[in-house]
């Protein structure tokens, strides 16, 4: 059973001949029979007027203008927006907030297709649809007659698209401005930054604000997250059209760009001017790489399957392979992740940091050590060859500690698995 009904009446137009405010009070109180003892959330989307012709003459009338239909209407939830756009992601932030997924949409039969488009664009796999045809009780269909759209052409779902993007893009900032965190060490040649959570429009708590990572586990639906990204390269200076992100596989395998690209990787070099490369991070390490003399970077995500899998020198040895860097000239700067006061693995995984090196291990002798995948992280980076001075890991923001400061930054150990995504990301300029 449906834990919510959304009934289609956008753009509704009815069939005159037996009086359609009748028959449309019909229709809802068959709907409302059906569901209302088990839904959580029942809604009307509606414009704030129907259409009703009857010899060829239009006649509007306002849904709350019958009797009926206005004590009827009391049952419902009623989102009345100018656009499609706007009414679904309103409809979505309701069922957001009750936590609900599984949804039926009772929608005239001419509009399945058109309303399945918008939803692929605004939902994610979390939610499971159900359609319903929009009927009446009896024999005789009280909708004036339409063609059925079983396929949305090419042109239509670029309309609905920029419907989407158009809306979203008015949306006010939530959680305060955008704010990008940098670092004095990379030169101007390059645009670069980390990102926070504050100055985007995702609204889920675990993601709200500047969220920027979409998938079907989440409830934030690509169309969001490529609003804040827009937002994003506004702000830095980059093209939104070449942007790059890792497909994070926790391993060591580097995309370098202009060859044939990996399934996944935790790594990307480019020496392609006005090319934006980036690396996720809510608790890993979202690492960023400059060479200012061979004028080339890259990015890697590091968690801690992959700093013990050395994906940062993995970068590294990359950069001099493909653009004839030298170590002493590539700078390494690593973003905000976990810090060892919240981040825990097994004993037998935390042996293998203090293999790695002690300190980067606390109370080794309890079942679950604490990990310092900052500090692995640089004596990793040292050990193969970038000099100290070179590599920036402790200083103001770029320091803090994902977990601790629920303020600042997203965190998988903070938040559990619908949790939010920042990112550092790196170009050359053009």
């Amino acid at each position: 059973m449906a834990e919510a009904v959304v009934i289609d009446l956008f753009d509704l137009k009815l069939n005159a001949q037996k009086n359609c405010h009748q028959r449309l009070l019909k229709a809802l109180n068959a709907v409302k029979f059906h569901h209302a003892a088990k839904a959580k959330f029942l809604c009307i989307i509606c414009c704030s007027s129907i259409s009703c012709e009857k010899n060829g003459e239009h006649d509007n009338f306002e849904l709350e203008a019958s009797n009926g239909l206005s004590i009827l209407l009391r049952e419902f939830e009623t989102v009345n927006n100018p656009s499609m756009a706007a009414s679904l992601y309103t409809i979505k932030q309701k069922i957001d907030e009750k936590n609900l997924s599984s949804i039926k949409i009772v929608v005239p039969l001419h509009r399945k297709a058109l309303m399945k488009a918008f939803i692929d664009h605004l939902f994610t796999d979390v939610y499971d649809f159900e359609f319903e045809d929009l009927q009446m009780t009896s024999k005789e269909s009280f909708l004036k007659q339409s063609p059925e759209v079983n396929m949305i052409t090419a042109q239509k779902l670029e309309e609905i698209q920029n419907e989407i993007e158009t809306y979203l893009s008015s949306l006010p900032a939530l959680k305060g401005e955008l704010t990008i965190i940098t670092s004095p060490l990379i030169p101007d040649i390059f645009t670069h930054g980390f990102t926070t959570r504050t100055g985007g429009i995702s609204y889920i708590p675990t993601l709200s604000s500047f969220n920027l990572f979409s998938s079907s586990k989440r409830r934030d639906p690509k169309a969001v997250v490529q609003e804040n990204l827009r937002r994003l390269a506004n702000t830095a200076g980059f093209n939104v059209k070449k942007f790059y992100r890792i497909k994070t596989d926790h391993a060591n395998a580097v995309w370098i760009m202009g060859r044939k690209e990996p399934a996944s990787y935790d790594g990307i070099t480019t020496n392609q001017r006005g090319v934006t490369i980036a690396a996720l991070g809510a608790d890993c390490i979202p690492i960023v790489f400059a060479d200012p003399v061979k004028k080339a970077c890259g990015v890697a995500h590091a968690g801690w399957k992959g700093t013990l899998l050395g994906v940062a020198m993995a970068t590294v040895h990359a950069m001099i392979t493909e653009y004839g860097c030298r170590l002493e000239d590539i700078i390494v700067v690593l973003g905000p992740s976990v810090g060892p006061c919240c981040f825990t693995l097994p004993r037998e995984l935390a042996n293998e940091f203090h293999n790695l090196h002690p300190a980067c291990v606390r109370m080794l002798d309890s079942p679950n050590p604490y990990i310092d995948i900052r500090k692995a992280t640089r004596i990793l980076l040292e050990r193969g060859g970038i000099l100290p001075h070179n590599i920036q890991d402790q200083n103001q923001d770029l320091s803090l500690c994902t977990s601790c400061h629920p303020d600042k930054f997203f965190s998988h150990v903070r938040d559990g698995v619908n949790f939010g995504t920042q990112i550092g990301f790196i170009s050359l300029r053009e």
